[in-house]
């Protein structure tokens, strides 16, 4: 019997691992990438994307898949305990970091500009992608949703790993998909600031003299090692370089030195909450004003259309 061709390493996406167990089978048997595609009825690039873990395998080419390789239905029963909701192909620069983010024992964030990944709420999430270049892709927007909310779960379940986040206050005054969403937003930081795990603190406006401009990412895995990652406006660029790493930590830590207290953050937050809930009423009027200034322009058109003169009946 032939022997597993080495993994690359460790991965947390169980898509990626049965896209593995799919390609050691298709060698195993002998196959081309090609040659497989056939006979379940797909082109090659479909066979390279499921084995990379980059997309979702029908489930009756599974099917097919575990009779053509032989292999007494193991890719189905793999199959079905994937969580294919939360596969979701990351960009290539990110996917590193989403891998070990889903290992790593704390995460420390600074954010700036906009909400953190890992503490949006599905609306706000859906606005983000609904604003970018594929704003007309309903089903991308909402696959690419799913996924962010995937990436929360083990840090937001009680329990789960350390995360220390900073937003600067522009990340809470910026306005993503309008004040409604706003609003939701907030009240979903407000329930997440609630769990043990999560320590939530805002870098007020004034706090600017800590030289930091950019978000960045703390990560601390099960080993001990530390990484940190920032991005550029299309790439991702992780680090381990203990005195890079080591410089960033130093930031971080001057920077918590100038953040409002939890305490005083829960109070900024609610006081932007009830701020958007106000702006979204005064926005429900605007509206509701405007419906009824057209309803009153159309029934004067209406009224005063041209008068067709009727003959008078005789006396």
């Amino acid at each position: 019997m032939s022997h597993r061709r080495a993994k690359q390493g460790p991965t947390a996406s169980s898509a990626v691992m049965f896209g593995e167990e799919l390609r050691f089978y298709r060698e195993m048997i002998g196959y081309t990438q090609e040659e497989l595609g056939k006979l379940l009825h797909c082109n090659r690039t479909n066979i390279t994307r499921y084995e990379s873990g980059k997309r979702r395998m029908p489930g009756d080419s599974v099917e097919d898949a575990d009779r053509v390789l032989k292999t007494g239905g193991l890719l189905k029963r793999l199959w079905d305990r994937v969580d294919w909701e939360a596969e979701v192909e990351h960009p290539d620069w990110f996917r590193d970091h989403a891998d070990m983010e889903a290992e790593a024992v704390a995460v420390r964030v600074f954010q700036y500009g906009y909400m953190h990944g890992l503490l949006q709420c599905r609306e706000y999430a859906r606005a983000m992608f609904a604003a970018g270049d594929d704003a007309g892709n309903v089903d991308l927007i909402e696959e690419r949703t799913v996924a962010r909310l995937a990436r929360q779960e083990r840090f937001l379940a009680r329990g789960g790993p350390l995360l220390l986040v900073v937003l600067d206050e522009s990340s809470i005054r910026s306005v993503v998909g309008g004040p409604k969403v706003m609003a939701r937003q907030m009240e979903h930081l407000l329930s997440v600031m609630e769990l043990s795990n999560v320590l939530v603190q805002v870098a007020p406006f004034t706090s600017r003299s800590t030289i930091i401009n950019t978000s960045m990412v703390l990560l601390e895995m099960p080993d001990g090692q530390r990484w940190v990652y920032s991005e550029s406006l299309d790439r991702g660029s992780p680090s381990d370089v203990p005195a890079i790493v080591s410089g960033h930590h130093r930031t971080y830590d001057r920077l918590r030195g100038e953040v409002l207290s939890a305490r005083d953050t829960r109070v900024l937050i609610i006081d932007a909450l009830e701020g958007f809930r106000d702006d979204e009423e005064r926005a429900r009027r605007s509206r509701l004003a405007k419906e009824q200034l057209q309803r009153h322009e159309r029934r004067r058109l209406h009224r005063g259309g041209p008068r067709i003169p009727r003959p008078r009946p005789r006396a």
